[in-house]
């Protein structure tokens, strides 16, 4: 197998609330830098999390060499450092899937659930990506009207989200992780080939502890249940042994 040449990284192109996008000289190919900051409810609470950025490099390099090696085509190239991911450049299709396997977060608050509820079948939902509107629910008619995505590629995009519910739910519960939800961000190459992009962490997953209900993701920040940076440590150890 060739080894893939780190291209040089050049300007900053995008920074979000936990990640910076570079530019490199290899135009398909972008440089992903994970950061501390921490935020919540729309980036109304801030604060920082030590260490977050390296776990969440090191969990969702993993995680995309175990998706990639069941068949799903990610943007992960490989991971350049402790921070910095090498990934392909994407056009971010404005969805985001949240995929639900127990009742928590915005579904219980919207349906008034108890958390804890185990779902007969995975429950799959679009939001329309814009944090003004605070990532309103909606569904693929919604989708197609604003022309964010053409059928076939909400179909595709369907299909791999609960290809990849089945993994990692394997994947975890042999580590005695219960995945609880998680958010999934999807973009387009150049081509227009659909490919699952930014990353999976305690930062996108709702993480419980199989047995206790131990959270071990990001609503230890949210909800400021203490030892935060203990918990993203303990889902790291879990991850790659």
């Amino acid at each position: 197998m060739t080894e893939i040449k780190a291209p040089k990284r050049l300007k900053k192109i995008y920074e979000g609330k936990a990640k910076i996008v570079y530019e490199t000289d290899n135009p398909d190919m972008l440089i992903q830098y994970f950061k501390d900051d921490a935020t919540a409810f729309d980036a109304t609470k801030r604060g920082t999390i030590i260490g977050k950025g390296v776990i969440n490099n090191k969990i969702s390099s993993n995680i995309f060499e175990l998706l990639e090696s069941k068949g799903v085509a990610t943007h992960f190239v490989k991971q350049l450092s402790e921070r910095e991911m090498l990934i392909k450049r994407l056009k971010i299709i404005p969805l985001e899937v949240t995929m639900r396997n127990i009742t928590a977060g915005g579904m219980a608050k919207l349906l008034g659930l108890e958390e804890g509820i185990v779902l007969e079948a995975p429950v799959f939902e679009y939001h329309y990506k814009d944090d003004s509107l605070h990532d309103p629910l909606i569904n693929d008619y919604h989708a197609l009207a604003l022309k964010l995505a053409t059928p076939e590629e909400l179909k595709l995009i369907e299909k791999v989200s609960f290809t990849i519910n089945k993994v990692l739910k394997d994947f975890f519960i042999k580590r005695d992780v219960v995945l609880v939800d998680f958010k999934l961000e999807f973009g387009k190459t150049q081509k227009g080939r659909v490919l699952l992009g930014d990353e999976i962490s305690p930062d996108t997953c709702r993480f419980w502890e199989k047995g206790t209900n131990r959270k071990l993701d990001k609503d230890r920040f949210r909800r400021d249940l203490g030892s935060v940076e203990e918990a993203y440590q303990e889902m790291l150890k879990r991850v790659i042994g």
